[in-house]
């Protein structure tokens, strides 16, 4: 067995054995295979797709080139979320510590970004001395007293999807369904969670461009978790503008510390409000209507925003301290007009290309930089008035993006209703 037949019978449009799933993952794992064969394999697999026995097969040798974590010595309900990745993407950051200060406990392992999305690691690493890396014990210690521990994946849970996760960012295979089911699904099982709450991304700004192509990912998660005997929900939401205002890393976490203290924008509210409700709904058996209340009582309360400051403290991090540029430029509207679309895609290229994304996988984030909207798709603009604001520190492409940015907005001199936010629900 080789990996060169391997390649070209994906590349044939073959189906792969479980065991030549395995020769590739073991191969990535102990750099037998090298990157530029791992990159054609992928590309093979994004072009021609995989089978359900396939997806499976993947999905296990990764949960099985590491260590898996059991979470049976936790004292109550173990539960993860994750996202599939959008523009402005801040959610982890609000309803991590919700679901924390709700009863559950959250056992989390995030990523790092990965295209133009961003990544909760990313966003975690501009607090101020935030500490991403814990062992073993501190990770399940932390869970056990406070509720909620969001780390980096460890270097031995699902190491191969680790490596294959960095190299996606780089080779052009981030949209692949195959691919992103099993990164995902990979980690969530090895994080030994029982309960996952999915946040599937549609639209412009998301890996996933169609509702048809994020249902069929959804339900092939669904289907992984299952054979792992964990329960799934999948919220579809829509990504044909960003999330919120902010686009960036620290710009996002004092967006989402905005909304815990009740000062965030409506759709990230809206968002967070109904993934907790149904985390408690479908886990809990509360009906819905109950739990909207017990969750917006968890806000007003500012019980959640208590919860993410045991969180930020445990990890060694200040909330006073989020690194954020202090150089900025405002772009102004060029005419009046209602906000009928925003390329959510162009503006996550943009920020990634002030330095809050990676163009290479070792590529160093400026945690500072970034965009920040003024507007959002049904809103109404004047001639002059802020449109939003560029945060920078490297001027290298500065003026590129001063230049093109207000194209990614559509203006209309007819009124325009605002985007529906929260598309399907699947479990």
């Amino acid at each position: 067995m080789n990996i060169i037949d391997i390649i070209n019978k994906k590349r044939l449009k073959e189906s792969l054995t479980k065991e030549e799933i395995d020769f590739f993952v073991s191969g990535v794992l102990d750099e037998s295979i090298k990157d530029y064969q791992t990159s054609s394999l992928l590309m093979a697999i994004c072009l021609n797709g995989m089978n359900d026995e396939e997806i499976f097969s993947l999905t296990d040798a990764m949960i099985n080139s590491g260590d898996t974590i059991d979470l049976s010595s936790i004292n109550g309900v173990t539960i993860d979320k994750h996202s599939t990745g959008g523009v402005g993407d801040k959610v982890t950051l609000v309803l991590a510590p919700l679901l924390a200060s709700l009863g559950f406990y959250v056992a989390k392992m995030s990523g790092r970004g990965l295209g133009h999305t961003g990544g909760t690691i990313d966003k975690l690493e501009s607090i101020y001395g935030y500490n991403v890396e814990l062992n073993k014990d501190d990770f399940l210690k932390q869970v056990n007293d406070i509720g909620i521990a969001v780390i980096s994946q460890t270097g031995n849970l699902a190491p191969a999807d680790k490596k294959l996760y960095a190299l996606r960012d780089v080779t052009g295979t981030v949209e692949s369904i195959p691919l992103i089911a099993a990164s995902i699904m990979s980690k969530k099982i090895a994080s030994g969670s029982k309960y996952i709450l999915l946040d599937v991304k549609v639209g412009n700004g998301a890996l996933m461009k169609n509702i048809d192509d994020a249902k069929k990912l959804a339900e092939t998660m669904i289907a992984i978790g299952k054979r792992y005997d964990r329960k799934v929900i999948c919220m579809l939401t829509n990504m044909d503008e960003p999330l919120g205002y902010a686009i960036g890393n620290g710009l996002e976490v004092q967006e989402a510390l905005n909304s815990l203290n009740l000062h965030g924008p409506r759709d990230l509210n809206t968002l967070v409000i109904n993934m907790a409700a149904m985390a408690l709904k479908t886990f809990e058996n509360i009906p819905f209507e109950q739990a909207v209340l017990k969750v917006k009582e968890c806000l007003v309360t500012k019980k959640a925003l208590a919860k993410l400051n045991d969180l930020v403290y445990a990890q060694g991090g200040n909330l006073d301290n989020i690194v954020i540029s202090n150089n900025k430029i405002e772009i102004k509207a060029c005419e009046n007009g209602y906000i009928k679309s925003i390329n959510a895609y162009k503006l996550g290229e943009y920020a990634k290309l002030l330095g809050a994304g990676r163009s290479k996988k070792d590529d160093i984030i400026d945690y500072g930089v970034g965009i920040v909207l003024n507007k959002k798709v049904g809103d109404y603009i004047e001639n002059e008035e802020l449109l939003l604001t560029i945060y920078y520190n490297d001027q290298t492409n500065l003026e590129y993006i001063k230049n093109n940015i207000s194209n990614v907005f559509e203006l209309s001199k007819e009124k325009v209703e605002p985007l529906k936010l929260i598309i399907d629900i699947i479990y």
